[in-house]
């Protein structure tokens, strides 16, 4: 169980006054604030309170317009699963180009891209290929609706699913708003959400199997799907709990339900994805970041029953999809690229490092008796400034006082060369080695030792 512990904050302890950012970064932010409403273009984008502009990149290392190199743990929100300009990608993208980047028909390319992805995924048998892991998401409800006739979603509290209305509910919830833990408030994420919206969306707690019992049964006339993230990242990346998977399924097989599953960042999990990593059988995928090499897309998938309601063949499609740039050939080279070299050996790879990085962070964690853990799996960790690992996204949230430790943890790994995505999902890539784990080791145990005053007053954890 997750327990919440007092910091202090260490304002001039090593890292938070170090300069991280250069003076080029500053003078494009301030360039950047006359075209941009906040000085950006994604409110995703991490600033302490400044940006730091990319100039390039290469392998596991991004490179910032002032000339700083910088080990990248982020790799654009775990996109590059092979870290920066990766070789066949760009030997792709760069032919690709010579002959067009988008064109009104279809390309060769497509087919080889969906084909791959068909021939790994348990249960996905066809695919449509669209430009985001949100327009992935998006289809994927609209084509649960379409089947069962019913207008609303369940979703799992704390779960990032992009940027259609109905997924966005309660992805931002916090303390004062969140409500009972048996029946949690559906919360909007932005101002003007139409009350419409929150009352078609059902909010489940991860690891609840009875609450997921319960609440899939009282509104099972009204919910089409449940959409659920494997292991979501803002909502601690855990590991999800096998009997909260079996409830939620047979809930909603016994109700008329389908499964979607949002594997658009945890796609990367194994050669076969998420689902099949943990036992899920969703009868929708929605799937993306890794499968484009670096470009924009996503896709959406399932089953030929379920897919059939994109059919457009001499009819109008229950469910019409397009897009300008959708399956554009240079995501589509990129991808097929960047797929074809993530064999088992490269998940392999990437499994063994993920697990050395986590039992070493938390060996450091136990040496010092620190009040950390580490979440996550695969290629995926995620540092928690609690005692024990949380179960859900409330154990979870951080307090203000663990907010500004996870601050000051970003800032000293930026002073020490590494880009540590705050509390949020880091990733690692097929470049990385074991000299990358044994740095981002050192980092953290430098950390803990500028903290060890505050341990010692808290006592063991």
């Amino acid at each position: 169980m997750s327990t919440s512990v007092p910091f202090r904050s260490h304002q001039g302890s090593a890292g938070s006054h170090l300069p991280t950012i250069g003076p080029r970064s500053r003078a494009a932010f301030a360039r950047a604030h006359e075209v941009f409403p906040d000085g950006t273009t994604r409110v995703t984008v991490e600033r302490d309170p400044i940006p730091r502009y990319a100039a390039n990149g290469y392998g596991a290392y991004l490179f910032d317009v002032d000339g700083r190199r910088l080990l990248d743990l982020n790799n654009n929100f775990t996109t590059l699963i092979h870290g920066h300009a990766f070789a066949p990608v760009v030997e792709a993208v760069t032919r690709q180009l010579s002959l067009g980047t988008c064109y009104a028909s279809p390309t060769e390319a497509e087919i080889d891209l969906a084909q791959l992805i068909c021939a790994r995924v348990p249960g996905l048998e066809r695919i449509r290929i669209v430009n985001t892991g949100s327009e992935a998401v998006m289809f994927a409800i609209k084509a649960a609706r379409a089947i069962t006739g019913k207008p609303g979603i369940a979703k799992i509290e704390g779960a990032y699913h992009g940027n259609y209305d109905w997924a966005e509910v309660s992805q931002a919830t916090s303390p004062a708003v969140w409500g009972d833990a048996d029946t949690p408030q559906a919360v909007p994420f932005y101002a003007g959400t139409p009350a419409s919206v929150l009352d078609e969306v059902t909010v489940l707690r991860a690891g609840d199997p009875d609450g997921a019992r319960r609440r899939l049964a009282e509104q099972a006339d009204a919910i089409a799907c449940v959409l659920i993230d494997p292991m979501a990242s803002r909502a601690g990346l855990i590991p999800p709990d096998p009997a909260f998977i079996t409830a939620l399924q047979e809930a909603a097989r016994a109700n008329g339900i389908l499964i979607v599953s949002d594997e658009v960042l945890n796609f990367r999990q194994s050669y076969q994805g998420a689902s099949a990593r943990y036992g899920l059988q969703p009868d929708l995928f929605a799937i993306g970041k890794i499968i484009g090499g670096g470009l924009p897309i996503g896709a959406v998938g399932g089953s030929r029953e379920a897919m059939a309601v994109f059919d457009a063949e001499g009819k109008r499609a229950m469910v019409p999809q397009g897009g300008t740039f959708s399956a554009n050939p240079l995501s589509m080279v990129a991808g097929l690229a960047a797929m074809q070299a993530l064999d088992e050996a490269a998940f392999a790879h990437l499994e063994h490092l993920g697990d050395s990085l986590r039992k070493r962070l938390t060996d450091r964690i136990a040496q010092r008796q620190a009040p950390f853990c580490i979440t996550g799996a695969a290629s995926l960790f995620r540092i928690h400034a609690k005692v024990g690992p949380p179960r859900d996204f409330r154990e979870s949230f951080s307090t203000p006082e663990e907010a500004v430790v996870l601050d000051d943890l970003t800032r000293l790994f930026a002073a020490e060369g590494i880009i540590l995505p705050k509390a949020a999902a880091a990733c690692l890539s097929t470049p990385m080695t074991e000299g990358e784990i044994d740095l981002i080791v050192g980092v953290f145990d430098r950390f803990l030792e500028t903290r060890v005053d505050t341990f010692a007053e808290l006592g063991k954890p």
